[in-house]
């Protein structure tokens, strides 16, 4: 489908064209053009299987290398559009990040082709139907983040990168030994070598593939890609990158790599449910969810404790994140339609509200000429766009109504009260400590006393605006399309339609 090749091909060709020429004072535009054709290209994509189905992106018969979906499909195209809004935001910000003289023109070529190259191997974890292929991609991520977190070249930011190399690199070890038990348990069910890692095979076979050896893959694939979604105690990497890397690389981190890599853990729950579900009288078939509700639980609790201590902007925020996604990896682990339907639009307006954040966090940065928190104040004065952007982005992730972070939790809530009551507590719990740990700081960053010498900064809060619009909308309406993917999703999710 030439959709699928417009999605992969225009950041791959954009990222190629970057390290060479992005030098150039078109670079900058290259970038948001390319991020805005990959969307296009997305939504092109999407449109053609919210109408024709699930593709397997090969014509002439047999097992594809790509796999598209009711679950991949929205995600494609979120991180498309998320790519498109904060390369929006990149360039001008980018652009004053070298004339302060914080950047290079070789540094800001780096970050170009580095962002255009982070865009294209999410999109290749999404699209792949092969659970290499998958973790070949989450490497190349993992590369790519490296060379972005240690862009500013400062002893901080060169051991933020260091130390996001090593943890990530032995998790993403850790993944690969779980896709080889994977392998290993396929090989003795599918006579096809080459087909015993591709998804749609194995979906086909899960009810046949040795239960032990793929709830211990399980647990090496959940502890692996669980490190690179920030699950507690896997967690230590993220808020080091967060706050010594560039700030729109915090909104896409944020925004999409978790993201993804909590697609990648769904996956394989899928598979391993269904193979224990087939033994069910010998294996508990919901191992794989009471692990993914734990870790889920741990990281949501400690992260929400840990907004309390913080003194960096992005750090708070980074922290935010983790619990959001310790959030979403209770919904999965907890399944049923309800709560993965409330985890799937959770990814979603996670994703659009956080990365608007960090967009609203960066000027913020600029006016205060600093990261802490202390020193960021009054910025509702100072720049009233910035002010309310940031007081209405955290108002809206802390889960206030009528925005859409409200409507999954609200379901969320519900699905836990219907399956595990005892779990209810918990979650309040947590929600008011979150809540408390965010507005303790973000209220005197907005209303406090103005100090001396600051002044407004030029700030594009354009991509903030539209995506948190968008939130609103899906907490007023979710639109029909999008319904009818997430129903779609939730039946696959769940194992009652694997194909």
């Amino acid at each position: 489908m030439i959709a699928l090749q417009l999605t992969l091909g225009i950041p791959l060709l954009a990222a190629i064209l970057l390290a060479l020429f992005g030098q150039r004072p078109w670079a900058g535009s290259l970038n948001l053009w390319a991020a805005i054709a990959g969307f296009v290209a997305s939504a092109w994509l999407a449109w053609a299987v919210l109408h024709h189905g699930a593709f397997d992106g090969n014509s002439g018969g047999g097992a594809s290398q790509f796999y598209i979906d009711s679950f991949n499909v929205y995600l494609i195209a979120l991180t498309a559009f998320v790519g498109a809004t904060t390369a929006l935001f990149s360039r001008p910000y980018m652009a004053q990040e070298e004339t302060a003289g914080r950047l290079s023109a070789r540094r800001l070529r780096l970050y170009h082709a580095s962002y255009q190259g982070f865009l294209f191997t999410l999109q290749l974890a999404l699209s792949t139907n092969n659970l290499g292929v998958l973790w070949v991609a989450m490497e190349g991520a993992t590369l790519a983040t490296v060379l972005l977190v240690s862009l500013y070249r400062t002893p901080e930011a060169i051991e933020a990168a260091w130390k996001y190399f090593i943890v990530c690199g032995v998790g993403i070890a850790l993944a690969l030994f779980g896709t080889v038990l994977v392998y290993f348990a396929a090989a003795q069910v599918i006579p096809d070598p080459e087909q015993a890692l591709l998804w749609s095979e194995l979906a086909r076979h899960s009810a046949e593939l040795k239960p032990v050896v793929m709830a211990i893959a399980f647990v090496f694939l959940l502890v692996g890609y669980g490190t690179k979604v920030g699950l507690v105690p896997m967690h230590t990497w993220l808020p080091d990158a967060h706050s010594e890397g560039p700030t729109p690389m915090s909104a896409v981190l944020s925004g999409l790599l978790l993201n993804v890599a909590l697609y990648a853990v769904v996956r394989v729950k899928i598979l391993t449910d269904g193979a224990l579900a087939a033994h069910a009288e010998v294996h508990d078939p919901h191992l794989p969810g009471y692990l993914m509700m734990g870790f889920g639980l741990l990281s949501f609790i400690v992260a929400g404790l840990f907004l309390h201590r913080q003194r960096d902007i992005k750090r708070l925020f980074s922290y935010s994140s983790i619990e959001h996604m310790g959030l979403m990896t209770f919904a999965f682990g907890l399944g049923g339609p309800l709560a993965t339907f409330a985890g799937l639009l959770h990814m979603t307006v996670h994703s659009l509200t956080k990365s608007a954040i960090f967009i609203t966090v960066g000027h913020a940065s600029h006016i205060a000429g600093t990261q802490g928190m202390e020193q960021i104040r009054g910025l509702i004065r100072t720049q009233p766009a910035v002010g309310w952007g940031l007081l209405i982005g955290t108002a809206v992730i802390a889960g206030f109504p009528p925005f859409g972070v409200f409507v999954s939790e609200f379901l969320l809530l519900s699905a836990t009260m219907a399956a595990q009551p005892w779990l209810t507590l918990p979650l309040l719990v947590g929600l008011a400590v979150a809540f408390a740990g965010l507005f303790r700081h973000v209220q005197p960053m907005v209303y406090g006393d103005l100090p001396e010498g600051q002044g407004a900064v030029r700030a594009n809060m354009w991509p903030v605006a539209i995506q948190l619009a968008l939130v609103l909308w899906l907490g007023l309406a979710i639109p029909a399309f999008l319904a009818r993917w997430f129903d779609q999703a939730t039946l696959l999710i769940s194992g009652e339609s694997l194909l």
